[in-house]
């Protein structure tokens, strides 16, 4: 996500002084270094569960946390530690609101849909219409939940996945700091973030690694629930961030606005497994898929922001629909042939 908001300010012509931090430990990662220097950033090496990296950074007015294990399933899935999750997802949140103590820097988070209850969502009710996942029976809602998605009122009680937690407490602490040490900071809760040069695996980045996927005819299956890849996901383009945070590095602290919202494509992004496949099969022509109905953790079947405040108090609305988002995955997809290897090795 970091590459993808560097391109956008890039392309858009932002006069700022950009500066990023990686310990280049994700498989990829080094492969946009290059990238990222010819477009003019300072990029530093370093890890941001140890302070003294953290320290030995230039002295900067805005720090944008988008550093974290994106997997829902991460410190349960015998692939990480839940220790290294914690060190990942929260002790470098602290790291960081730390330096933001010391320099009066800004502060902004980019968390996730997946800090909302798990319970109420996995038990909403739900019935197949064109080929997706749609909610049924209104009266049986919980709060928070309505005809345009999950809004910032949903239940956060636990459980949420270790992720959710990590990224829950990492809100909790970035308000507290703010208020603390009198530094602005703002919350942006995003669902599924899609674009070109995006990596992906089954369990983060689904829209990236379910084209190439198809692209490259690997094997592809619907997990969980019917088998039938009715689940519903979101999707936003990571660019479409960048006016909100124009806004929010302009005004500061700015008393009265709301320090966190959900930023996400909202219902008119929403598509199924199903349905992305049949883009897939329109765009590069036919590909099995193959059913598994064991159900995987965490898994649920509608994940939809609502985000309505976002549009009514930053005036912010996506502006990459989704056909447009998944085009440029697609061409990304096919002038980089190694790129699913490369990002989701086995």
């Amino acid at each position: 996500m970091g590459g993808s908001l560097i391109q956008a300010i890039k392309a858009a012509g932002c006069p700022w002084d950009l500066i990023g931090l990686d310990n280049l430990s994700r498989p990829g990662s080094e492969a946009q270094r290059t990238e990222l220097r010819r477009l003019g950033v300072r990029l530093f090496h370093g890890d941001l569960r140890c302070q003294s990296d953290v320290d030995a950074l230039p002295q900067v007015d805005w720090i944008v946390d988008c550093a974290a294990n994106p997997s829902v399933l991460a410190g349960a899935d015998g692939r990480t530690s839940s220790r290294q999750l914690m060190e990942h997802n929260l002790a470098g949140t602290l790291n960081m609101l730390e330096y933001c103590q010391r320099w009066g820097a800004g502060f902004v988070l980019l968390s996730t849909s997946r800090v909302y209850a798990i319970e109420p969502l996995a038990a909403l009710p739900v019935a197949v219409q064109a080929g997706a996942f749609q909610p049924v029976h209104p009266d049986q809602w919980p709060p928070g939940f309505s005809t345009q998605g999950i809004a910032e009122s949903f239940s956060t009680t636990a459980p949420i996945s270790l992720y959710g937690a990590s990224k829950l407490a990492s809100e909790a602490l970035a308000l507290e700091y703010g208020a603390t040490f009198d530094f602005p900071v703002w919350i942006n809760r995003c669902g599924v973030m899609a674009g070109a040069g995006q990596f992906g695996r089954p369990d983060q980045g689904i829209f990236a690694y379910w084209l190439n996927s198809h692209l490259r005819r690997k094997p592809l299956r619907y997990i969980g629930f019917d088998g039938g890849g009715h689940q519903v996901r979101d999707c936003l383009h990571p660019r479409d961030l960048l006016p909100l945070l124009q806004q929010q590095f302009a005004v500061g602290k700015a008393p009265g606005k709301p320090r966190l919202v959900n930023v996400a494509g909202g219902l008119g992004s929403a598509m199924s497994l199903r349905q992305l496949h049949a883009w897939c099969d329109e765009r590069f022509g036919p590909h099995e898929v193959t059913s598994d109905a064991r159900p995987r953790r965490f898994d649920l079947p509608w994940v939809v922001l609502d985000s309505r405040l976002a549009a009514e108090t930053w005036n912010w609305q996506p502006a990459t629909a989704t056909p447009q988002v998944l085009e440029e995955i697609a061409r990304h997809a096919e002038a980089h042939p190694h790129w699913l290897e490369t990002s989701a090795p086995d």
